[in-house]
């Protein structure tokens, strides 16, 4: 089953995504997109870090986010991907819209042969003010493609808001 949980900042969509995963009974991989560049990134890794169940394994994947999803699904087995808009802000960060478009194609394009419960995170940017600069735009408007993209192919998508999940499409919460 592939999930996608979707809210603002502080929305509660980490604890919901943890709190699904831990109920799925399976062995759980956290793939971590982030890249912990200062201080405050280091806080919230720690954070996100300290509430995870110990027996649970972690890989950190800032790009090849299909590579890792193909290596390491199974039936038997729950991967929770925190977050998809961090996994693209890596991606936009490298200038290269090939780059971009290769990762997230090849994203898209396996899921449908993956294995056991995929549980994805992301920031939901489209329902602000629209950013004043060009990068800012172009990242909601890559993370809103993105997401109605992946929201097609997964067979639940939760908005969390104020730590309460809505469900948009799927078995209820």
């Amino acid at each position: 089953m592939l999930q996608l949980i979707l809210g603002g900042a502080r929305s509660g969509k980490s604890r919901l995504a943890e709190k699904l995963a831990l109920d799925s009974a399976l062995a759980v991989t956290y793939i971590a997109t982030s890249q912990p560049l200062d201080g405050e990134m280091n806080e919230r890794v720690a954070h996100h870090r300290a509430r995870r169940p110990a027996e649970w394994a972690l890989i950190e994947e800032p790009l090849e986010l299909a590579r890792v999803l193909r290596e390491n699904s199974r039936v038997d087995h729950c991967l929770l991907v925190d977050c998809l808009t961090l996994w693209l802000t890596n991606l936009l960060m490298l200038d290269d819209a090939e780059r971009l478009k290769a990762e997230r194609d090849a994203l898209l394009d396996c899921l449908a042969s993956l294995p056991g419960e995929i549980i994805f995170v992301s920031n939901e940017t489209g329902m602000g003010v629209v950013p004043l600069g060009e990068l800012t735009r172009r990242y909601v408007d890559e993370a809103g493609w993105l997401h109605q993209a992946l929201a097609e192919r997964c067979q639940r998508v939760v908005l969390t808001v104020a730590g309460l999940p809505l469900t948009l499409k799927g078995t209820a919460l």
